[in-house]
């Protein structure tokens, strides 16, 4: 496990409840105007061994504009390589974000995949929207939970995908395959999701094993990313669920 240092700045309640129950805060600071709310937040802090802090005013410790009166500061999260990622649980059902720009996409991304059952969460380190409070707190405790593997090119990680014995899986718009009922998200798979707006980098979309779309009417032209993700995540877990054989 790498220590990346993602993770070492957490706000909002939920977000800081989930790195509190993973035992990673080291100093909590409350705004006083909501001080009595979060009081159980503190007290759990304090039972923790972590610093408890009240302060006026939040603003300047604060990365986005509503941390819902509660910062912490945490011992990062650790992160994986991409063989550590597919190894961890099988079989393997991994998302891989190509450059995605906004992390609050990224953390519902994070959310999505968790909640339906998604093996891990591939990003990478540069050139993409950081792992940092903003998507911690969109995450709402995701991300202490779901695996993330960090890597220095995705269209070099989906070649190593293919070699790992992974299935990739491209979701574009103009594909003429339906990703729903596709066979293939019975086996391990990772699905592959570019960035807002101009989709999978061309030697990303080069490199996946088959292309995918995600069906649209009533004329709209796409979906937002986060919600693409959740649709494709949910339809690998209704496709293995349907699969004989498969444990899911």
């Amino acid at each position: 496990m790498a220590p990346s240092g993602v993770g070492a700045e957490v706000e909002g309640r939920h977000a800081v409840a989930a790195a509190l129950a993973a035992g990673r805060v080291e100093r909590l600071f409350l705004e006083a105007a909501r001080a009595e709310a979060l009081r159980a937040l503190g007290a759990e802090a304090e039972r923790a061994g972590a610093e408890v802090r009240v302060v006026a005013d939040l603003r300047g410790l604060a990365a986005t504009t509503a941390p819902q009166g509660v910062v912490a500061h945490c011992r990062p999260l650790g992160t994986f390589d991409l063989a550590e990622a597919v190894e961890r649980q099988g079989p393997a059902a991994l998302v891989v974000l190509d450059h995605l720009e906004d992390p609050r996409n990224v953390g519902a991304v994070a959310r999505s995949a968790l909640a339906a059952g998604m093996t891990g969460l591939v990003l990478a380190r540069r050139r993409a929207a950081p792992l940092g409070a903003t998507a911690f707190k969109a995450a709402a405790g995701a991300l202490e939970r779901l695996p993330v593997a960090l890597v220095s090119s995705v269209a070099q990680a989906v070649a190593d995908l293919k070699r790992l014995g992974i299935w990739t899986v491209g979701l574009d718009a103009e594909a003429e395959r339906s990703l729903f009922g596709l066979e293939l998200l019975a086996e391990p798979v990772a699905v592959v999701v570019g960035a807002e707006g101009r989709g999978l980098a061309p030697l990303v979309a080069g490199r996946v094993d088959l292309r995918a779309g995600i069906p649209l009417g009533g004329g709209v032209e796409s979906l937002n990313a986060a919600v693409a993700v959740s649709l494709a995540c949910y339809e690998v877990a209704r496709v293995r669920a349907a699969a004989p054989g498969v444990a899911w």
